[in-house]
């Protein structure tokens, strides 16, 4: 079963494959945005994969449009709602800056740490 480990947070999960890495968020209550709801319409749920992007669908046309639309966009940028598990094996990733104001916007009664 695929894992998915969010650095900042301290907080991992595991998951089947096929779920994207907002799925992955939204069972933990990790706080990663997603202001259009995960229909690859924002870029409130970008992250940036630190160990097991291969493990990950490819980013396709749509998603590198929203992504060209984020801030401080790296090499290993994704967006939570589009990048999903293939197969078995661990993925770790850190919720951007973006994500987790977005995150704390959408949800005002979630205290900041």
């Amino acid at each position: 079963m695929p894992k998915v480990r969010f650095i900042d947070q301290n907080l991992e999960v595991d998951v089947p494959v096929g779920t994207s890495l907002l799925e992955a968020a939204r069972a933990i209550d990790a706080p990663e945005g997603s202001a259009c709801g995960g229909v690859c319409a924002c870029s409130t749920c970008h992250v940036y994969i630190e160990e097991g992007a291969a493990l990950l669908s490819e980013a396709d046309e749509d998603e590198e449009d929203i992504l060209d639309k984020a801030f401080d966009v790296q090499m290993t940028s994704r967006l939570g709602c589009q990048a999903k598990l293939l197969r078995d094996g661990l993925v770790t990733l850190r919720i951007t800056k973006e994500s987790l104001d977005a995150f704390y916007n959408e949800h005002p009664d979630v205290p900041r740490p």
